[in-house]
C-alpha cells in the first residue's frame, strides 16, 4: 500500500506541472485544424504508439457531431502493411518520415510522441512535418530530449519515471479531447457554421 500511495502521490505533482497554457495552444490549434479542414497525423514507438492510436480513434470518433466539420487524422502507426514495408525497405527510422512525404501538406498538424523525445523516427518525421511547413507538436517526457526543442510546441512532463510519463501522455490526450468536446457546445465558430449549412428539401 505504502508503494501504491507514493506512486499517486507522485504521479499529482506531475500532473500539477503540466504546462495548462500550452496544452491550451494545442486544443486551439486542433480545433483550427478541425474547421479548416488541415490533416492531423499522429506518431509514436512502444507504449507511445498506443497513445498514438487511443489519440486518433478519440479524436475521430469521440468528437464528432452532426452538422460540423470532422477531424481529419491519421494514425502513421495503424497501418501495419505499409509500416513494415518502409521499415524493411528505408529502415525503420524512415517508417514515419517516408509516409509523411506521401500525405503531408503545408498547414497539417504533426504530433510526436516520445517519452525520451530521441525516438529517431519520430525526430525524423518532425523533420519531415516542417520541411513541408506543417505545425509540429510533442508529448515528451524526462529531458524532452531532442524532439522537444525541434518543434513548434512541446507538453513536456516533467518526470524521470517512464510510468508517470506514459500515464500522462494518455491522460493528456483524454483531456483535449473532452474539451473539444465541451467547446462544441459554447465556441461561437461551431453555431455559425451551423448556421451555414444549406438546408436540403427533397421533394415527396
Amino acid at each position: 500500500m505504502e508503494q501504491l500511495s507514493e506512486y499517486i502521490a507522485v504521479l499529482q505533482k506531475t500532473i500539477d506541472r503540466l504546462p495548462r497554457n500550452l496544452i491550451a495552444q494545442v486544443i486551439d490549434i486542433l480545433h483550427e485544424a478541425r474547421m479548416t479542414g488541415r490533416q492531423v497525423f499522429i506518431m509514436g514507438n512502444g507504449g507511445s504508439a498506443s497513445t498514438a492510436t487511443h489519440f486518433v480513434c478519440d479524436l475521430a470518433k469521440n468528437t464528432r457531431r452532426d452538422g460540423i466539420p470532422h477531424f481529419r487524422v491519421i494514425g502513421l502507426t495503424d497501418n501495419m502493411a505499409i509500416f513494415s514495408a518502409y521499415a524493411n525497405d528505408e529502415g525503420y527510422d524512415q517508417v514515419f518520415a517516408q509516409q509523411l512525404a506521401n500525405l503531408i501538406k503545408p498547414g497539417d498538424i504533426v504530433i510526436g510522441i516520445s517519452a525520451s523525445g530521441n525516438s529517431a523516427n519520430v525526430l525524423n518525421g518532425i523533420e519531415e512535418a516542417k520541411k513541408n511547413q506543417a505545425t509540429t507538436i510533442a508529448f515528451t517526457g524526462f529531458s524532452g530530449g531532442r524532439l522537444g526543442s525541434m518543434v513548434d510546441i512541446n507538453i513536456h512532463v516533467d518526470s524521470n519515471i517512464i510510468e508517470h510519463v506514459e500515464d500522462i501522455h494518455l491522460m493528456l490526450e483524454h483531456m483535449i479531447v473532452k474539451t473539444i468536446k465541451e467547446r462544441e457546445y459554447t465556441d461561437s465558430s461551431f453555431a455559425d457554421v451551423m448556421e451555414e449549412r444549406p438546408i436540403n428539401i427533397v421533394d415527396a
